[in-house]
C-alpha cells in the first residue's frame, strides 16, 4: 500500500476578496512541485464565492470539470447554450473537450456559495464539449456508499471521459464500511473528508484532510464522529 496525506492546513490558500479558495493541488498562483496531482486528479479546489459575485466567462479545453455544491446555489452559463443552477445535492460535469467557455455566478445577494471544483484529465482529447447535471438522492448515502460519477452513461451518477469513479457517503459515528476498487491494478483513491473525522486504512483524518491510497484492492472506512466523505477513484498514470 502506498499513501499520501494532505492535511487541511497544508493546502494552498487564495483569497481574492469575492473568492476564497483552498487548493489541494497546485493551481493558479499556488505552485507546489510535490503536489501537482494524484494520478489523473489534477485539481481539487474548495471554493467559497461571495454573495452576488462569480467567475466571468472563461475558456477550458480537454478537461473533465466536476462541480459539487456544498451550500448555496451557483448559476452556470456556457457557449453550448446551457443555463442552469446547481445547488447542494447536485453534481455537475463539464467535458470541455475541444474547447468551450462558461461562467459561474452566485445570484444570491445575501448568502455565500460553497462548492468543490474538481478537474480530471480525460483519457481522450478533443471530444465534442458536453454538459450534464443531476440531482442526487442524498438519503442514498446515509451509512452506505453512493456512486455519483463513473465512466459510463449507463451507470449511477454523471459520467466522464475517464476510468474514474466518485463515491459519497454520510456516516454515523462508529459506522464501518469497505470500499472495493473498480480497477485496483491501475487506480488509486483520493479520500476528501467533507465533515467530521474518519479513519481510512488505519490513517486518522479530520475535516478537509485529503488522503491518497494506491496499490490496494479496498479501503476500510470507520467514522470516528458523524462524517461526510468524498472518494475519488482515478487512474494513477496519465
Amino acid at each position: 500500500m502506498n499513501t499520501v496525506l494532505h492535511k487541511a492546513d497544508t493546502r494552498g490558500d487564495a483569497n481574492h476578496g469575492w473568492l476564497q479558495s483552498k487548493h489541494s493541488f497546485s493551481f493558479a498562483n499556488y505552485h507546489n512541485p510535490e503536489r501537482m496531482n494524484f494520478g489523473v486528479l489534477r485539481v481539487l479546489n474548495d471554493d467559497v464565492v461571495a454573495a452576488g459575485r462569480g467567475f466571468g466567462t472563461h475558456a477550458h479545453q480537454n478537461m473533465e470539470i466536476i462541480s459539487i455544491p456544498m451550500e448555496g446555489d451557483l448559476e452556470h452559463k456556457d457557449s453550448m447554450g446551457n443555463v442552469a443552477v446547481i445547488k447542494s445535492g447536485d453534481i455537475q460535469v463539464l467535458s470541455a473537450g475541444k474547447g468551450m467557455t462558461h461562467s459561474e455566478y452566485n445570484r444570491n445577494l445575501e448568502k455565500e456559495v460553497e462548492f468543490l471544483q474538481i478537474w480530471v484529465l480525460p483519457k481522450v482529447k478533443n471530444v465534442a464539449p458536453r454538459y450534464d447535471q443531476i440531482a442526487l438522492n442524498v438519503q442514498d448515502r446515509n451509512n452506505q456508499l453512493q456512486q455519483v460519477l463513473s465512466p459510463s452513461p449507463e451507470d449511477d451518477g454523471v459520467w466522464v471521459h475517464q476510468d474514474a469513479w466518485f463515491t459519497m457517503t454520510n456516516l454515523s459515528e462508529g459506522k464501518e464500511l469497505t470500499y472495493q476498487l473498480n480497477h485496483p491494478e491501475k487506480n488509486g483513491v483520493y479520500v476528501f473528508v467533507l465533515k467530521g473525522n474518519a479513519t481510512i486504512n488505519k490513517q486518522p483524518l479530520n475535516k478537509r484532510d485529503g488522503f491518497g491510497v494506491w496499490d490496494v484492492t479496498e479501503l476500510d472506512i470507520k467514522a470516528d464522529s458523524d462524517a461526510e466523505l468524498l472518494l475519488m477513484e482515478v487512474p494513477m498514470n496519465e
